[in-house]
């Protein structure tokens, strides 16, 4: 039984939804551009709208303004990223060098988030068997970020050449949280359907590959 208004969403919007997914991109080249007020609390509110499993909403949100504490970040994916290149060989390499894998100079606003891995909300409905549901449920929320960033004209870039435990202790956050995603919003200088990636022939996206059992 349907709500009484309880949306349709016909052919329209479903085509502006294969768009929006389609033009989704993992920004790393921002412009330095402030948000409009409001604007970031607004895509953090529909972040925590997403599905979790048990309705745990285990993801924590962090905003990280202060100076001293991005310079450490940045400081950290630095070492991370220098350590990074020397596992990669020949050609490989110089394609690693060039590529510009964060956005933590110029992008106005960085959110870290992190999953509390027991949280009390949701008492532990659908985590016995699969507790890792929950770090799961987290990744939704930043892809659900990422999609409503998208939708408002903002890019998104999600750093992960960091070292999880360093990044909590430059925040300052609680020991059980666990850091899922380090993530760069703000303008995109360009925006592109080709993921950079691609372009710059690191790697090609492959069609998809359904196994039927």
């Amino acid at each position: 039984m349907r709500e009484a208004d309880a949306p349709i969403f016909g052919p329209a919007f479903q085509a502006e939804l294969d768009t929006l997914f389609r033009w989704r991109r993992d920004v790393r080249h921002f412009r330095r551009d402030p948000l409009s007020a409001g604007l970031l609390d607004r895509l953090l509110e529909i972040a925590n709208a997403s599905p979790s499993v048990g309705l745990s909403q285990p993801w924590r949100f962090v905003t990280v303004d202060d100076p001293a504490r991005r310079a450490a970040v940045r400081a950290d994916f630095e070492a991370c990223n220098a350590a990074a290149l020397t596992t990669q060989e020949g050609t490989r390499a110089a394609t690693y060098a060039r590529l510009k894998l964060a956005g933590l100079e110029r992008a106005p606003c960085h959110v870290a988030v992190f999953v509390e891995p027991d949280p009390d909300q949701g008492h532990g409905l659908g985590r016995r068997t699969m507790p890792e549901a929950v770090a799961y449920s987290a990744v939704i929320a930043v892809h659900t970020l990422w999609l409503a960033a998208r939708a408002h004209g903002i890019g998104l870039g999600w750093v992960s050449i960091l070292d999880p435990s360093r990044i909590r202790g430059i925040l300052d956050v609680p020991e059980t949280w666990q850091l899922v995603a380090y993530l760069c919003i703000g303008y995109a200088e360009t925006d592109a359907v080709i993921p950079e990636l691609e372009r710059e022939g690191w790697e090609n996206r492959r069609s998809i590959n359904v196994l039927a059992r």
